[in-house]
């Protein structure tokens, strides 16, 4: 378990998920080269969209090492529904949100948010609402 979750780290540095697991365990240091990818290839989201959405807007593409999880032929999916399961459930938090999107635009191909993101992008406020959309803040 620990070399597994060396090597995950190695790839994703970053990832809160993965440090609280990697002191959970005991692991101090990393032998292998840090890549500092976002993705650890878990394809929780690619099950979420698929199985519990029903949407399968996202997927795997690619073999071996160009493996990497998109929409279909890397463009903007009519199949999304923008709800934020993929974000959700992602280890890694992958996914990051970009600002305010008009309706039906996407904010980061098809996957959009980190939990509870709340950035201010110029003169608008970045929240989420329940469904895990983007949207732009109420002013007081």
């Amino acid at each position: 378990r620990k070399m597994i979750l060396e090597l995950l780290i190695a790839r994703c540095p970053n990832s809160k998920t993965l440090q609280d697991l990697a002191s959970e365990i005991g692991l101090e240091q990393v032998r292998f080269k840090m890549e500092n990818e976002d993705c650890i290839l878990c394809g929780l989201c690619v099950r979420m969209c698929t199985e519990q959405m029903g949407s399968g807007a996202i997927g795997f593409v690619g073999r071996g090492q160009k493996r990497e999880v998109a929409t279909p032929f890397r463009m903007a999916s009519e199949i999304c529904r923008n709800c934020g399961a993929c974000m959700y459930i992602c280890p890694a938090v992958n996914l990051q949100c970009r600002g305010v999107n008009s309706p039906g635009e996407l904010c980061n191909s098809c996957l959009i948010i980190t939990p509870q993101c709340l950035e201010k992008y110029g003169q608008v406020m970045c929240t989420q609402d329940s469904c895990g959309v983007c949207v732009e803040k109420e002013k007081k």
